[in-house]
């Protein structure tokens, strides 16, 4: 991948790394996430995916430039011996009609899939989800694209665990509140 020429200027990084620095609602951000990345690198679509770890699948919460017959062939399943999974790298697809790893080569044909990125995104250490990049021809990556890539999801990654975070808080709140006056007074230092 180092011999292409890069894709991803400075300019198009700062303007999608700002946006996800900037929301706090996480399906707004997806949403324009994956438009934005459309837009500026010129792709066919992307869909950013979280993990459900009890069911060993993966969910989307957000796409753009896919049709909903593509979206809805089946399911996603985590093949935790996979690269993106087992070390946390990206995965590279050149061909999609060529390559054993790609359980819905017919259904990608179909809608024009010609390659694909997939990049962890992570928390931590952590794969929480992917960012999966679509494209109707080979990708022109560079070393420096890919590197852009990571750092975008795991801004993306930071976003989701705060979000979680907050959530949590959120929940603890909302129980604290519930309680009876009597039982929050040992809470605030105040002891009978």
């Amino acid at each position: 991948m180092t011999e292409r020429a890069q894709r991803i200027t400075l300019r198009e990084f700062k303007a999608i790394s700002s946006a996800i620095s900037s929301y706090e609602d996480i399906n707004l951000l997806g949403r324009h996430l994956v438009e934005g990345i459309c837009r500026a690198f010129k792709v066919k679509g992307c869909s950013i995916f979280l993990v459900d770890d009890r069911e060993k699948q993966l969910f989307r919460v957000s796409t753009y430039g896919l049709s909903e017959h593509y979206l809805t062939k089946g399911p996603m399943q985590i093949d935790e011996a996979s690269i993106e999974f087992s070390r946390g790298e990206p995965v590279y697809i050149e061909d999609t009609q060529n390559d054993p790893r790609i359980k819905y080569a017919k259904e990608a044909k179909e809608e024009g899939i010609h390659s694909m990125l997939s990049v962890p995104i992570k928390s931590k250490s952590i794969v929480v989800g992917l960012l999966k990049i679509y494209n109707d021809t080979a990708l022109d990556l560079h070393d420096e694209d890919l590197d852009s890539f990571r750092v975008l999801a795991k801004q993306v990654g930071v976003v989701i665990e705060n979000n979680g975070l907050r959530n949590f808080l959120d929940r603890i709140k909302m129980a604290l509140e519930s309680l009876p006056l009597r039982m929050l007074a040992g809470l605030n230092g105040e002891y009978d």
